[in-house]
Parts: C-alpha cells; structure tokens; sequence
C-alpha cells in the first residue's frame, strides 16, 4: 500500500526526465563540436596549394638537405673509404678482445654458411651444391685492406649480396676484424703465439702421444694373445 501511495503521489511525467537531460546534453555536446580538430589549417602531403607555382603543398628539400642522424661525415668509418676514395687499411675504432668476439658471433651468424668458420669457402650451402667462395685466407685476399672487406659487406660482390641491411656498420667492421684474425690463425707460427697458448698446444700435444702410445701397446698385446 505504501509502494503504490508512493506512485500515486508522484507527478505525471517525471518518469521522462531522465530522457530528456540526456537530449539537452547531446544537444549541448552536438553545439560544442567543431570540424577544426578533423581539417587542422595545414598542408597536409600531396595536397594542392596554389601559393605555390607548380601548384603542389609538398616542397622539394635544397640540394645537399641531409635528414636529421645522417650526416655521415666519417668516410672511413661508413663506406670504408678515405677522403681520397681509396679503400682504408685500418679500423676506424679500437681493435679489443670485446670487437673480436663480437665480430666472431656475427660472423658464424651470416657468413660462415658461405665462408665457413674457418674461412675456408666449405659452409653448409656450399657442401650443398653452392659455389664455393675464395677462402678467405688466400694470398690474394690477405693482401687487400681490411676496408675491401667492409666494402664487400656494405655493396656486395659476385653472387655475395649487400649485407648492410642485415649488419649495423659497427658490426661490419667487427666481421672485418675478425677476418683479419682467421687469416692470421692460418699462417701464425707456434713460436708468434702467447706463451700460455704455446704451453697449452705442448701440453695438449704430449697428451695426445701419450694416448697414442697406450693404444699401440693395447694393440701389441692383442696380437700377442
């Protein structure tokens, strides 16, 4: 009795009020809103302006505009050049442990396929019916500055192609470098190495006699018996 005294009390159409501030306020948010945030005054690429003579919006940049990061002023360091045009023979940055090994990794990443990880022309794709390339040891090669390699990378050459969008040119460098180091592991004399490296081969060397030995007397025995 008291739910239906409550509604009966209540005044005709209040149940609509509701409704209608929603409207007054779509109407007030339809007033609010103008076309300046969708037609900005700016030209946008492409479109026609005929301020201009040739009646286009997008201007043509100066001759010699570089975009902002790529001045490339270094031409040692990106194409491997001096200012001369004449391919470089030493690294533009320091050679360190931390270069070497960094120019391994990425060696075995994108060139040993080819190359192999000795530089020996026999990867993978060549045991698999591919060219084979030079080995990377050859006297002609060893003979070319560090910068024909970089260049090779950067441009390509014979069946190689660019490899500059795979290797950031750091890294470039850093394979460089590291072809340096196999093709002096190729021709280094025992005697040019690191004392530890050469007490290391000496130990290893005596080890594998030593087995040697035992196997030849096992072998012995076996035909004694």
């Amino acid at each position: 009795m008291i739910g239906k005294t409550l509604c009966s009390r209540s005044r005709p159409g209040s149940e609509r009020l509701p409704l209608m501030l929603l409207a007054v306020l779509g109407a007030l948010l339809t007033v609010g809103c103008r076309q300046d945030m969708h037609d900005q005054p700016k030209i946008e690429p492409y479109e026609v302006n005929n301020f201009f003579a040739d009646g286009m919006g997008s201007r043509i940049p100066p001759a010699g505009t570089i975009a902002r990061g790529w001045l490339r002023e270094d031409s040692a360091l990106w194409e491997g050049k001096d200012a001369a045009g004449e391919l470089v023979d030493t690294l533009p940055m320091a050679l360190d442990q931390a270069l070497l090994e960094r120019g391994q990794q990425r060696f075995e990443i994108y060139c040993s396929v080819c190359h192999g990880s000795t530089g020996d022309g026999q990867g993978m794709i060549v045991r698999r019916g591919f060219k084979q390339p030079s080995p990377l040891y050859e006297q002609r090669l060893q003979e070319m500055p560090v910068g024909y390699f970089f260049d090779v990378m950067t441009n390509g050459f014979g069946l190689m192609s660019s490899y500059a969008k795979q290797v950031p040119v750091q890294d470039r460098w850093a394979i460089a470098a590291y072809i340096r180091a196999l093709q002096l592991s190729q021709n280094a004399a025992l005697a040019e190495l690191p004392s530890p490296i050469q007490d290391e081969f000496h130990a290893a060397l005596t080890a594998a006699e030593s087995e040697g030995d035992g196997v030849h007397h096992d072998d012995a025995a076996a035909e004694h018996h």
